[in-house]
């Protein structure tokens, strides 16, 4: 039933033809932060050029199911280890350590790894881990005093707005905002990846060819945001 409806998505593009009458609707289910923060932001210039097609977008802190049809195309933080899927790595990003100009100035110098020890963290609920990619904490001070925690690393990022805790950020957000600052920016520093996939079938139709080769070069084009060596995000012209 699945190849049949592909088959027929397929065929109405071809009848409504290309370039700018591609037309349709696609959903994409990506991890939180990055669908909140990136591909929100760069979809609104893709309709400019492709204004016949809707958007669903999805950013939710757990895995999307593509199996049943939660979504049509996927990023997350895991490559799926089975299915009938078309998979690529998208990009690699980097995490560091953010606290407020406030916090750091109430609170002794940090000048190394064993000056956190008297310091609070923001975290996540580790019972209810989507992954275990997200164990930044773990990885980076396991014996940290984590004082505030959530599934949301967007409610993570806002409570350390507050300049009462640290916390582990994607550099894509927190080096946007001029109210936080890097802490140990050379040491404590994560690398995680986003996977890009969706199903084989639909990855025929041409507004996904398209959909997702434009979020390549976006996100090529901002290689630097995702790294932390650069705080504003730039847009294919």
């Amino acid at each position: 039933a699945e190849q049949m409806e592909t088959a027929l998505q397929s065929a109405c593009e071809q009848v409504a033809g290309l370039g700018q009458t591609l037309s349709g609707h696609v959903r994409i289910g990506s991890t939180e932060a990055f669908g909140t923060y990136f591909i929100a932001p760069v979809l609104s210039r893709f309709q400019r050029e492709y204004p016949a097609i809707d958007f669903d977008v999805l950013p939710v802190p757990r895995f999307v199911s593509l199996s049943k049809r939660e979504a049509d195309l996927a990023i997350t933080i895991e490559r799926p280890q089975r299915g009938p899927y078309v998979c690529s790595k998208l990009c690699d990003y980097t995490l560091r350590l953010y606290g407020t100009p406030e916090y750091l100035a109430r609170h002794p110098p940090i000048r190394g790894r064993a000056d956190l020890a008297g310091h609070s963290f923001i975290g996540y609920v580790d019972e209810l881990l989507f992954s275990e990619r997200l164990r930044y904490l773990e990885d980076l001070l396991p014996a940290s005093k984590v004082v505030l925690r959530s599934t949301s690393v967007v409610a993570q990022y806002h409570a350390a707005l507050q300049g009462q805790s640290l916390a582990i950020l994607p550099c894509f957000i927190a080096a946007q905002d001029p109210r936080l600052k890097p802490v140990l920016e050379n040491e404590m520093e994560i690398t995680r990846s986003f996977w890009m996939y969706c199903h084989e079938d639909l990855r025929k139709l041409k507004r996904v060819t398209v959909l997702w080769e434009f979020i390549r070069k976006s996100v090529l084009r901002n290689a630097d945001l995702l790294a932390g060596k650069r705080g504003t995000m730039k847009y294919l012209p």
